[in-house]
């Protein structure tokens, strides 16, 4: 079974570490990718309060590119991109472009949205967003290894068309399908090239929902590796399993897991650092 791999997440702000010094950072000491989050908005709603950072949020591709261009082997990754309010000949040109720029290491990570006032300002319509998400995944695949590209759906239809670049990885990069068991689970094996679960107490217990999600693929006739199993934790969801954090990653591993990423909070430089350290000492630990 490979190596349980490490990743960093941040909404990048204009008061957070800048994404080319982090991902610098997470390059030196080993970590194998860095991801980006996005909301476009997040509409001014009675009685609703959500996190600032998530509207202070700069669009993951821009963050990814300077991160890509400071950096040589580090995995770029959306965590997540919510397809449900992009153009999707517009945004498969975006991962064509950035995969071609980082020399393919792009993970297409997308999620299918929650907030239903901020979809409706983007025109989509949240009863109908899982199909809308599946058309438009399928449209960029054909944009991605068509010549002519052309796609006919209910939500998305065009004729042939020229659309370059393609992505550097063949056939495209992984779509990493994002959200919790077991509705997210249940799309990522009908289409995804991997699931990003959502954890901690209000999503279930990961280590009944994992087994499950397993099962899930092999009733579909997929093997493990077409579709592994990334999740992220945040420094508190971590110390919950103080003082054995290195044997609850290695218990996550166990299940399956392939990859953890580490959720940063959006600091400057001497507040990240120390986070960065501590999750090295969990790394090399988990590794000996």
């Amino acid at each position: 079974m490979p190596v349980m791999k490490f990743g960093a997440t941040m909404w990048f702000t204009e008061y957070a570490i800048s994404p080319s010094e982090l991902a610098v950072a997470l390059e030196e000491r080993g970590f194998e990718s860095l991801w980006a989050s996005e909301h476009s908005h997040l509409p001014v709603v009675e009685g609703e309060e959500l996190p600032k950072v998530q509207a202070d949020a700069m669009d993951p591709f821009l963050t990814l590119t300077a991160a890509a261009m400071s950096t040589k082997t580090l995995k770029l990754g959306t965590g997540i991109c919510l397809v449900n309010q992009r153009d999707p000949i517009q945004t498969a040109k975006l991962v064509a472009s950035i995969d071609q720029l980082s020399g393919g290491r792009f993970l297409f990570g997308i999620g299918n949205g929650w907030h239903e006032e901020e979809m409706r300002n983007h025109g989509t319509v949240l009863a109908t967003r899982h199909q809308l998400v599946r058309e438009r995944v399928e449209a960029m695949r054909a944009i991605w290894t068509q010549e002519r590209a052309e796609y006919h759906g209910t939500f998305v239809d065009f004729g042939p068309m020229i659309a370059n670049p393609k992505p550097a990885q063949k056939p495209y990069p992984p779509v990493i399908v994002g959200g919790s068991y077991p509705y997210a689970a249940s799309r990522a094996v009908q289409y995804g090239d991997g699931w990003y679960a959502l954890t901690g107490d209000k999503y279930g217990d990961e280590f009944a929902f994992i087994p499950k999600f397993q099962d899930m693929l092999a009733e579909a006739g997929r093997d493990r590796s077409s579709c592994p199993i990334t999740i992220c934790l945040y420094p508190e969801e971590l110390d919950a399993f103080a003082p054995d954090q290195v044997g609850a990653l290695a218990r996550y591993e166990g299940l399956g897991v392939t990859r953890c990423i580490a959720g940063l909070n959006a600091e400057k430089r001497d507040g990240i650092l120390p986070v960065l350290d501590r999750w090295v000492g969990f790394m090399r630990g988990f590794k000996n």
